[in-house]
């Protein structure tokens, strides 16, 4: 086995000795407890919205951030990249993505994306309101979530 190979093992037993691995209980999404519970998957995926593969995780100590982005209407977030991996929920409003490649996703309130990783892109909400979006990034302690283009 190599090492990367061996860290998957090593986590794995890891998890089963602590019981949150159990191989009777692994479900690959969450179940509700009763039926009045409702659970719906709103992104999952090993790709971005635009078809690219995910990077693997950074080496280093991890740190979740969520961000609640608010964009009014007509305004359009300056060109930059993702240097970690992210996904957003889309609560409100519209909001089109639109890579340097010329790629582009029009979300709507309720939706989820898998946002691009280290491409460049930029976003503008096309609509009459304003629009809210949850961001959940996975990175590294001091590394930035967003990088600007230079003007």
């Amino acid at each position: 086995m190599r090492g990367k190979e061996m860290r998957v093992v090593f986590l794995a037993l890891t998890l089963m000795s602590a019981g949150c691995l159990d191989p009777g209980r692994v479900h690959r999404s969450v179940e509700p407890a009763s039926a009045a519970i409702h659970v719906e998957t709103v992104a999952r995926g090993t790709q971005s919205w635009n078809g690219a593969p995910l990077p693997p995780y950074p080496s280093g100590d991890p740190e979740i951030t969520i961000l609640r982005i608010t964009i009014p209407p007509g305004a359009r977030l300056d060109r930059h990249c993702h240097p970690v991996i992210n996904a957003g929920f889309l609560v409100r409003g519209e909001l089109t993505a639109e890579t340097d490649a010329g790629q582009r996703l029009s979300l709507h309130a309720g939706e989820g994306l898998i946002e691009v990783v280290n491409t460049w892109h930029f976003g503008i909400n096309e609509g009459n309101a304003p629009a809210e979006i949850i961001v959940f990034y996975a990175g590294t302690t001091g590394m930035p979530l967003t990088v600007k283009a230079e003007r």
